[in-house]
């Protein structure tokens, strides 16, 4: 763990954000080079990701704040502290609102629904990928105590006073079995994406594969703030993950008779 990447003079640079930042750069990237694959405009899907990426990070903020309501209504200072600006968020609150936007962009630009879905789905998974890894220097969004061998035992105090992570004691790597699950999801999504059989099977795989992974890990998660529901059995992050999983499954079921319109690849606007 290292929630502090360095200094310059009284700026305090954090590793989670430069490693947040850098999935999403590289998401954009990837994004833009899947673009040309689904015959898709690169400078529509770049600007697309650029627009999302800042919806998103407003949307999880929002979601955060009223997943812990009660705290903030008490609290109202620490919804403008520089504590809440840099916080990352609740993730499925930046995809609801990135998805909704893409709903908004599509529209407008008349581009096809599905087919900015497959550009997107595996620069999803790779951006998170690199965004877990900032969690795990971060401290945050920890896993249970465990007593099994690959138990990670924080000790920053530093990780304490920024997000409350427990100290001395060996708990669930999950953000770094996180981290790992996405990375082979953007490994089999890319793999997909040369035999993608019709419009929509990348994004409707994304739904299902990151459905059961955060559904599953949501098991073994210890940090607050994640809306448990029936005396903590399970969060709602788990009933949005059914939900993931219902939509992709049927989004297989209603497309797997169609095929992939032969496009060539749109060339990038000069």
């Amino acid at each position: 763990m290292h929630p502090v990447l360095f200094h310059i003079g009284s700026l305090t640079v954090y590793t989670y954000g430069v490693l947040v930042a850098t999935g999403v750069i590289v998401g954009l990237f990837t994004a833009r080079w899947q673009a040309r694959k689904i015959g898709l405009d690169p400078d529509r899907i770049w600007n697309l990701g650029i627009y999302m990426v800042l919806v998103g990070l407003v949307a999880s903020k929002l979601w955060m704040l009223l997943s812990d309501w009660s705290y903030y209504v008490q609290n109202p200072r620490e919804i403008f502290s520089f504590a809440t600006l840099q916080s990352g968020g609740v993730f499925y609150g930046g995809m609801v609102g990135g998805l909704l936007f893409i709903i908004f962009y599509v529209l407008w630009q008349k581009l096809r629904f599905l087919a900015v879905g497959d550009a997107f789905a595996a620069p999803l998974a790779l951006g998170h990928s690199i965004g877990r890894l900032g969690c795990f220097s971060a401290g945050c969004c920890w896993g249970k105590p465990t007593h099994m061998p690959w138990g990670i035992t924080f000790t920053n105090p530093l990780a304490a006073q920024l997000v409350g992570t427990p100290l001395n004691v060996p708990l669930q790597p999950t953000q770094l079995m996180e981290a790992a699950a996405e990375f082979l999801n953007f490994v089999f999504l890319v793999w997909l994406g040369t035999r993608r059989k019709f419009t929509g099977q990348l994004f409707a795989s994304w739904l299902i594969l990151y459905g059961i992974e955060r559904g599953s890990f949501e098991f073994i998660r210890g940090d607050p703030g994640r809306t448990l529901m029936f005396n903590g059995a399970v969060s709602l992050m788990q009933f949005v993950s059914l939900g993931m999983i219902a939509i992709g499954t049927w989004l297989f079921l209603k497309n797997r008779s169609q095929t992939v319109p032969a496009v060539a690849a749109a060339p990038a606007r000069r």
